[in-house]
């Protein structure tokens, strides 16, 4: 392809041998038109891992050398660079791809375990770059919080570290390229934290843990092993079903609103077949030796190195006893008390209209969403869509969230909320949270507990004299002279900004946001009116 030269570089230069190319044979006359006419030259690249200490070792820098292939040739994307798995996948259905490649109807292709998946692109065009990626995972839904899991990662990849990765974890980062699919992102994911050491039944509870809280009756080293990773990583949430293979074991779990099917069958004769409806497989019902579903958050493993299905509760009491992850919890873990334990009166009666007048709310906020709160204790109604203008365009001073839009998924699923879905969702909030999410220590449990991230006045007095070690907190002023222009407020602005940083990188966790002074010849910035703490 013009590239050979480079693509072998990035092999040599992290201890890799090439032993040769192949050009892998396919027919393309039976795919699509669309699909012939943007079909990409599919080569194979073979390397010798006979230098690297054992398979683990190997597989690691193979991670490697995929990531700097990519980073040296644009365009080009490696299905798979594995000593255990091999990827084929294009732009056809499913009963095209033994048809289009060739190797498939060979005889000597053989493999315990195969993992197949055709999509449906709900809401992208079709193309072969945005095929399933299938590295380790397959997955049947969406993963909702995206854009959060992105956000949360690339603050993190700073401070990102390993043992076993050492030097070479700089050459991953940044780890997602944009434009992927969420299938692909969820994907890299899992190949960091199982490169850096994890099992990979452990990677895939920490990414899509199930629903843990207090009504869910679970053993104290599995609940200590929920609790202690919901601190470290945010779930990768949405409607899916996956499986994951490291192409020596392989397996499937749901998500934890169990909002995507997932059925599965065992025969007599030791074939495990599972896929999101039942009757994918003809098997005679004489053969048939066990039949079920997952339910949501349960995990079923196929241990094929013992020859064992290996059963949610067996999985997660394994993964839970690894580390004393309960003990850590119980001894780092400190708690506030959350907004609607601490509500008391106010001693002196604010001026109410200026009050809301200051801070954004309009009459129809009060008419329509306070009143009927406050009056009747009644959840405010509305009808769907809103065509009022954005508030970046508004002349006035919106209230801050009005700044902000929630996502929905794109396809049929009905948005969740913590209070009609207490059982699978939490607002519990964590400060402090520990960014290396490559190494598990006792200190990445060494938290503050919020029940919820709406806190009172008197909850953020209560934060800001926190005593415990590793916790010093700050005040900044949010305030800007009244009569000020807009180079006041933006130079207002750029200086919170450089003493935020001074203070976070000194150590200070917790930063307490002020307007002393408002109403004295003093507005508060108007972007900052409902945050609190940092």
């Amino acid at each position: 392809c013009g590239h050979e030269e480079e693509l072998e570089a990035a092999v040599t230069e992290n201890g890799g041998r090439v032993i040769g190319w192949r050009q892998v044979p396919v027919n393309r006359d039976s795919i699509g038109k669309n699909a012939q006419r943007t079909c990409p030259l599919i080569r194979q690249l073979f390397i010798d891992g006979s230098g690297f200490a054992d398979q683990a070792e190997f597989e690691r820098k193979l991670f490697v050398m995929r990531r700097e292939m990519e980073r040296r040739v644009e365009g080009c994307y490696v299905c798979s660079c594995s000593s255990r798995s091999i990827v084929y996948k294009g732009l056809f259905l499913g009963t095209q791809i033994d048809g289009f490649y060739e190797d498939l109807a060979d005889e000597h292709f053989k493999s315990p375990l195969a993992l197949v998946h055709q999509r449906y692109s709900t809401n992208t065009f079709p193309t072969w770059s945005l095929a399933h990626p299938f590295r380790y995972l397959a997955h049947n839904g969406e993963i909702n919080t995206l854009r959060g899991n992105l956000n949360h990662l690339k603050v993190r990849e700073p401070h990102l570290s390993s043992s076993l990765l050492g030097e070479d974890l700089r050459k991953l980062l940044p780890l997602i390229p944009p434009g992927q699919s969420d299938s692909a992102c969820l994907d890299n994911m899992v190949e960091l934290l199982v490169a850096a050491g994890r099992d990979l039944r452990h990677v895939m509870l920490m990414l899509m843990p199930q629903a843990w809280g207090a009504n869910y009756h679970l053993g104290p080293d599995v609940r200590g092993f929920f609790e202690y990773h919901s601190a470290m990583m945010e779930p990768w949430d949405g409607p899916t079903a996956v499986v994951f293979s490291d192409g020596v074991n392989a397996g499937a779990m749901l998500d934890r609103n169990g909002l995507r099917p997932a059925r599965y069958t065992l025969t007599t004769d030791d074939i495990f077949i599972l896929a999101s409806e039942t009757g994918v497989a003809d098997i005679p019902a004489e053969k048939v030796a066990r039949r079920g579903r997952l339910r949501p958050g349960e995990m079923i493993y196929c241990d094929l190195v013992n020859h064992r299905l290996v059963s949610d509760a067996e999985t997660k009491n394994e993964m839970a006893r690894r580390m004393p992850y309960r003990r850590w919890v119980e001894k780092n873990k400190i708690s506030v008390r959350s907004l609607f334990d601490s509500i008391s009166a106010s001693a002196e009666m604010p001026d109410l209209t200026a009050h809301q007048r200051r801070f954004g709310f309009t009459q129809e906020d009060v008419e329509l969403i306070i009143r009927p709160m406050m009056m009747k204790g009644a959840e405010p109604l509305g009808s769907m869509g809103n065509d009022a203008p954005l508030a970046v365009l508004s002349g006035k001073a919106p209230l801050l969230f009005n700044y902000f839009k929630q996502l929905f998924a794109q396809v049929t699923n009905p948005p969740i909320d913590p209070i009609r879905e207490e059982l699978v969702m939490s607002l519990t909030t964590y400060i402090g949270n520990h960014p290396n999410i490559l190494e598990e220590t006792p200190e990445h449990a060494r938290l503050i507990k919020m029940e919820r991230p709406v806190i009172t006045d008197e909850e953020l007095n209560s934060l800001c004299n926190i005593r415990e070690a590793g916790f010093p907190s700050a005040r900044l002023s949010i305030q800007f002279p009244e009569g000020g222009d807009g180079k006041e407020l933006r130079a207002a602005l750029d200086n919170l900004a450089e003493s935020a940083v001074g203070l976070v990188r000194s150590g200070v966790r917790i930063l307490a946001l002020t307007d002393r002074n408002i109403g004295r010849g003093y507005l508060p910035i108007p972007s900052l009116l409902a945050c609190s703490v940092v």
